[in-house]
């Protein structure tokens, strides 16, 4: 079972990012699972940034980055996306996918919910 996450780099403020995260080893399970994004900038916590928690169910959104992130999914592809756009210094950050088979829907957004872990990919923004 392993996640990669692609897509880090650099960008300007105000420019726009888009992360992916493709799953394997799920089998056929990849659809029923709950997926999400979280990031941890230097000297801070994990934070959460999007998740579904399930096909069927919409995308939930921190409020750090609602408004300007969307997530995606292709359960055919078993890949998650991050379209990050309005970037600003404070999105700087490690970004890391995560997957759960057997996650409540209240711990959507708690990094100690997701068994899987990608391994991360940097994302700077200059001012």
């Amino acid at each position: 079972v392993q996640l990669q996450a692609s897509g880090g780099g650099y960008a300007q403020a105000g420019g726009s990012m888009k992360l992916s995260c493709t799953a394997s080893g799920f089998g056929g399970t990849f659809s029923r699972m709950s997926v999400a994004w979280f990031r941890q900038a230097p000297g801070k916590e994990r934070e959460f940034v999007s998740a579904f928690f399930r096909s069927g169910y919409s995308a939930q959104y921190g409020n750090s980055v609602k408004g300007r992130f969307t997530v995606s999914r292709d359960n055919a592809k078993n890949t998650m996306s991050l379209h990050m756009t309005s970037l600003t210094p404070e999105d700087t950050a490690v970004y890391y996918c995560a997957a759960s088979r057997s996650l409540i829907l209240s711990s959507l957004g708690r990094a100690s919910a997701y068994a899987y872990w990608g391994q991360g990919t940097l994302v700077t923004v200059s001012s």
